[in-house]
């Protein structure tokens, strides 16, 4: 068999990191994180490795999903306890990482209608003052006495006008002098509008209407001692698996009140285990059906309004594909332009949100609406095996979806829930990471998901890069400075350090000080984050790096307890645990969600959202 090691030392479900957490030190040019520990669920033998069906039964009755707490606030051992108003930042420190045109298309529905009216009023205006001297009345000049005859004269007027605008809208309205049909305060004002409209089409942004996760029946629900007892009715793991799996779930941070699909849930009823291809389409009906209708009652959409579809599934890819079961189902249009994403992991989300973005951005002038759905089927991917490398997939990953609308039309602006502010996407290219996390057959011709040991090193260099990228547009200019003002500093002190060992001064050189990277802090610039709940070292390693409090990992720690790992789509179970139940940190109205993700590859996703 083949074996790699996984950290021992692991923290709490919903603690801090433990001292001695494996990590690799990384370096980059721009930011600097230490790289993160995907794997630390493996902790020393447990004690009692006879499952007690009484207890597992009493569990199984009182499962209940956990709300939000107040201890997460962070108690630091060496200061004041924080929350979130410690981190409020002056506006003006902001401003740099404003984007204007995403600012001014958040009120452009309104702007522009107001504008319009505007407009509208100028001209009939301008035809009443113009007409008014020409109208037989008893008023005064520059006055009209409102009879029948002069509504008429008045409305013929503005009717006039209005041809007149329509068939000479290009030269006419831009002459000057006594042939100029507008006034100087009616060009302004079509000027203005022509200025707004330019600047918000150079960014056509993206607003998110709805989206709804996964709620599993409590027929799918099970504790660990039950996920244990199906294990051993595959009648094909040893003792020694069983007991590998039992201690990696007692460290793995998952609750006990999490879903697994019916047809494996199902050997706990005396029936065996049902893997085929029609139990999978089952599973996936079920989640996928149910998301996507919810999705759409909250957006208020009807199924032919979508324009896009877009659905990941990593290691479910059935023909006819995913797209055209739901295509078939909701009764979408013809035309619909659908895309079915396999095999690219947990970052697949926002992976396909971006793809929608580039879409729907080709869309300018008619705008359109784009369906996106993040699942992953469990039925057909459980591991048969005993080799260590593949048996954390029985462990950690759990049921569950999301679906997400999304539309650029500039008239959803003001009923969108959050407003699309960057994504970005990194890939690594090295051969040690495309195999890191490989879809495999074990010695035993068994399938399954074998985890590299180097996935720590390959994490951490990917996440750097993302950071590095995105940085730029979330941070305030005060720590992009500091940020700077540490490679000045590391270039200088480098060069120095060059020219005094050329001139024979290595014992001076030595004493030069070694200026560290500076790490920025992400939490001036954004005010909620939904970390991939990958596992507990994931969120440990992320919280450590990053310097984040409690309270932002809260949200991932809440959702790997109440629903395991459900790859792609944790990260919005985790959105929505802002959104609805989080009271150490609420949610407001102009925060900045990040999302981050990572998935095989290798690759690390991340995304940030305006909440609007």
């Amino acid at each position: 068999m083949s074996h790699f090691k996984i950290p021992l030392d692991v923290p709490r479900a919903l603690g801090r990191h433990a001292p001695g957490f494996n990590h690799i030190t990384a370096k980059t040019k721009t930011f600097s994180f230490v790289s993160i520990s995907f794997v630390s669920t493996m902790a020393p033998k447990a004690q009692g490795d006879s499952v007690d069906d009484a207890q597992s039964k009493n569990i199984k009755s009182n499962m209940k999903r956990s709300e939000s707490d107040s201890s997460f606030v962070s108690v630091p051992e060496d200061g004041p306890v924080k929350d979130y108003r410690d981190y409020r930042v002056r506006k003006s420190s902001l401003i740099a990482t404003v984007n204007w045109s995403h600012v001014i298309g958040t009120y452009l529905p309104t702007l522009f209608i107001v504008g319009i009216g505007v407009l509208f009023a100028q001209i009939v205006h301008q035809v009443i003052m113009d007409l008014s001297s020409k109208v037989e009345h008893k008023a005064n000049p520059g006055e009209l006495n409102f009879s029948l005859e002069t509504i008429s004269a008045v409305l013929l007027g503005v009717r006039e006008i209005f041809s007149s605008l329509f068939h000479n809208y290009i030269v006419s309205p831009l002459q000057s002098g006594e042939g100029a049909v507008l006034s100087p305060q009616v060009k302004t004002t079509v000027l203005a509008l022509v200025v707004i409209g330019w600047i918000v089409n150079l960014d056509n942004p993206i607003y998110m209407l709805s989206f709804s996760t996964f709620k599993a029946p409590d027929s799918w629900k099970v504790s660990h001692a039950e996920i244990i007892q199906m294990m051993k009715n595959q009648n094909c793991f040893t003792d020694d698996s069983i007991d590998f799996m039992r201690r990696l779930l007692e460290r793995s941070g998952t609750g006990q009140s999490t879903a697994w699909p019916p047809g494996i849930v199902q050997c706990l009823h005396g029936k065996e285990t049902d893997r085929s291809i029609e139990a999978s389409r089952k599973e996936a009906e079920t989640v996928i059906f149910d998301i996507v209708e919810s999705a759409l009652k909250k957006a208020k959409l009807h199924p032919k309004e979508v324009d896009i579809l877009v659905i990941n599934c990593s290691l479910f890819s059935p023909t006819p594909s995913l797209c055209a079961m739901v295509i078939s189902k909701f009764g979408f249009r013809q035309d619909i332009q659908s895309f079915n994403l396999s095999g690219m992991g947990c970052g697949a989300s926002l992976i396909s949100i971006g793809l929608a973005k580039d879409l729907l951005q080709r869309r300018r002038f008619s705008g359109g609406k784009a369906l996106v759905v993040s699942t992953e089927i469990i039925t057909p991917n459980l591991y048969h095996g005993n080799e260590r490398g593949f048996l954390l997939q029985n462990t950690l990953f759990r049921c569950g979806g999301a679906a997400i609308v999304l539309s650029n039309s500039w008239f959803d602006g003001r009923r969108a829930w959050y407003k699309l502010l960057h994504t970005v996407r990194v890939q690594s290219n090295s051969e040690e990471a495309y195999q890191c996390v490989y879809e495999a057959q074990d010695s035993s011709n068994q399938r399954g998901v074998r985890l590299s040991k180097d996935i720590v090193k390959v994490a951490g260099k990917c996440m750097e890069k993302n950071m590095t990228t995105i940085g730029p547009y979330v941070l305030p200019l005060s720590e992009q400075i500091r940020v700077v003002i540490s490679l000045a500093l590391r270039f200088v002190v480098k060069i120095l350090g060059k020219l005094m060992k050329s001139c024979g001064m290595e014992k001076v050189a030595v004493k030069l000080p070694n200026i560290k990277h500076y790490v920025p802090d992400f939490k001036r610039g954004i005010d909620h984050f939904c970390i991939h709940a990958g596992g507990r070292a994931v969120i440990d390693g992320i919280e450590k790096n990053m310097k984040l409090e409690l309270f932002h990992t809260e949200p991932s720690r809440m959702a790997l307890l109440n629903y395991g790992n459900t790859s792609s789509s944790s990260i919005w179970y985790e959105m929505e645990y802002i959104q609805e139940h989080q009271k150490t940190n609420p949610l407001k109205k102009g925060h900045r969600i990040m999302q981050v993700a990572f998935g095989s590859g290798f690759k690390c996703t991340s995304g940030v959202w305006l909440k609007l």
